[in-house]
């Protein structure tokens, strides 16, 4: 057991990692890393965007062999070739994205692949239902995961591990997208697990979390270890200088520079099923020049329907969307990024980038049919060659050369990519859904840096993100978004991310007007 402050220095390691070394053509991932992970503890692991931290992991889980270096569970040595081994070893891991079939229960997610543990049938049922008190899993074994909240779904990956056995957990940003009371439960589910003598290993880029649940703290920089810390003596500000070498970067934005001139315009948006069930449901809203518009909400409330109908990636049903006035409600989506639309999306490697494409490449992708990317009919590729160079020097994207695939870059260079080609060609309205997620606290200070600056130009942006100290941080307004419906308007100046948190999964008060109430009579006012 822990003591009463949840240390676990008294216990053997449960992993221990001796100078790994990991190699791959024209770049060393890890070198010389040393990890020393104690049985019962929540060992958290930080550091920036291509650090090291992913490949780290995949060696441990038996995805990848390391050069150099040795692995020892529970005090024997082992060398995994593949996850399967390092399952059988007691080591799952939880991945960011979700990997859970929807039309499947919540006992066929967890029996799918395992089925000779213990079948199919009662004894299968009777193993997930023990399983799911130490989860907090609190839902029919039968029901569909469709039907899941974000919060149960990330249970349901934690008890799939924790039914092929595991003891080791690794947990690859799994705060990501939960809002503030949905973490201090996930919080809650940890530390009960680590009393009965489970271990996680913690990824995370957001250093007050990693303070607030971690009993240890290892920081790599550059593929290497940094140090190894207690979080209790540390500050976040002291962990950022430790992974990137800077201070922790503020979203916030004090100046207004809002204008009267309407850049998008959303009247009475409807959006349905073929089964006729509203995903949005009579949306209104204005985005000015000069303004961020954030728009918050737990995952699958509507806001992914709503960015891809803005668009034009998928047909509303009712409802006009006017751009600088003229009504593109008909147009497709080339005419919309021609009329002036930036779009950075919310899952870069699926919709923002093509990654066996060279760095060149990617530029061109959704400006095929203006300068720099095209003379006339023609694509311009010495033209778009000549603007990723620029966009690598001005967005500090981190790359040998132009000519590489995407895919060989790190997640935050990746997104400074896009960020940086989204911003080209003077847009007049960006939408950015999610543009920092799962960066590192140095790249996500250079996007909220050009965002910034390109709202002080007259850039109007609709931001979406489930980050609520970024949405509050950068935006002017915010809206909150449940169940495809608009239910609040917040001001950033005095709301907090436990009230958007509250208004978002429906607990929040609102006022006669629509705006969200909040109650600072323990607090006192926020700023």
């Amino acid at each position: 057991m822990t003591d009463s402050t949840g240390s676990a220095s008294g216990r053997a390691p449960a992993v221990a990692l001796t100078g790994i070394t990991k190699r791959f053509p024209g770049v060393v991932a890890n070198s010389d890393v040393h990890l020393t992970v104690r049985s019962g503890e929540v060992h958290a692991l930080c550091g920036e965007n291509g650090a090291g931290k992913s490949t780290l992991m995949k060696i441990l889980y038996g995805m990848q062999a390391p050069d150099e270096g040795t692995i020892e569970v529970n005090g024997s040595p082992v060398r995994f070739k593949s996850p399967a081994e390092a399952i059988k070893a007691g080591i799952g891991m939880v991945h960011q994205h979700f990997m859970l079939a929807d039309n499947l229960t919540v006992l066929e997610n967890v029996v799918l692949g395992a089925e000779d543990l213990h079948g199919i049938g009662k004894r299968a049922r009777a193993r997930v239902r023990e399983l799911a008190g130490a989860t907090g899993l609190d839902v029919d074994p039968d029901t569909l995961v469709e039907r899941l909240g974000v919060a149960d779904r990330q249970r349901v990956e934690i008890l799939k591990v924790l039914y092929r056995g595991a003891r080791i957990v690794i947990l690859d940003e799994p705060t990501a997208v939960l809002v503030p009371q949905e973490v201090a439960e996930l919080f809650d589910t940890l530390r009960a697990m680590r009393a009965d003598g489970y271990t996680f290993l913690f990824i995370s880029h957001k250093l007050d979390e990693v303070r607030a649940i971690a009993d240890t703290v290892t920081v790599i920089r550059r593929g290497t270890t940094v140090g190894t810390v207690d979080p209790s003596t540390v500050s976040s500000r002291q962990l950022a200088e430790m992974m990137v070498g800077s201070q922790l970067p503020s979203p916030e934005t004090r100046t207004s520079t809002v204008t009267d001139r309407e850049v998008l315009r959303v009247e009475n948006l409807t959006l349905r099923t073929p089964d006729g069930r509203a995903l949005l449901d009579s949306l209104d809203l204005v985005v000015r020049a000069g303004e961020v518009l954030g728009v918050a909400g737990v995952e699958g409330n509507g806001q992914t329907e709503l960015v891809e109908t803005i668009m034009g990636m998928r047909r509303a049903a009712t409802g006009r969307i006017l751009l600088g006035g003229k009504d593109v409600t008909r147009s497709g989506t080339l005419a919309r990024r021609e009329a002036g639309i930036g779009y950075i999306p919310e899952d870069r490697t699926r919709h923002g980038l093509l990654l066996t494409q060279p760095l060149w490449a990617n530029r061109i992708l959704g400006h095929q049919t203006r300068r720099p990317a095209a003379r006339g009919a023609l694509l311009d590729v010495a033209g778009a060659r000549l603007d990723t160079e620029r966009i690598v020097e001005e967005f500090d994207v981190r790359t040998p050369g132009i000519d590489v695939a995407a895919a060989s870059l790190s997640g935050g260079n990746q997104q400074k990519l896009v960020v940086g080609r989204e911003l080209s060609g003077n847009p007049v309205l960006l939408i950015a859904s999610h543009p920092t997620r799962g960066v590192d606290v140095g790249a996500q200070a250079a996007i909220w840096d050009h965002i910034r600056a390109a709202r002080a130009d007259g850039l109007a942006v609709l931001l979406v993100s489930a980050d609520l100290d970024e949405l509050i941080g950068l935006s002017d307004s915010i809206k909150v978004m449940l169940r495809g419906r608009f239910v609040a308007d917040a001001d950033p100046a005095t709301v907090t991310p436990e009230d958007l948190g509250s208004a978002m999964t429906g607990a929040g008060e609102v006022d006669a007007e629509g705006h969200l109430v909040v109650d600072r009579t323990e607090e006192g006012d926020k700023g």
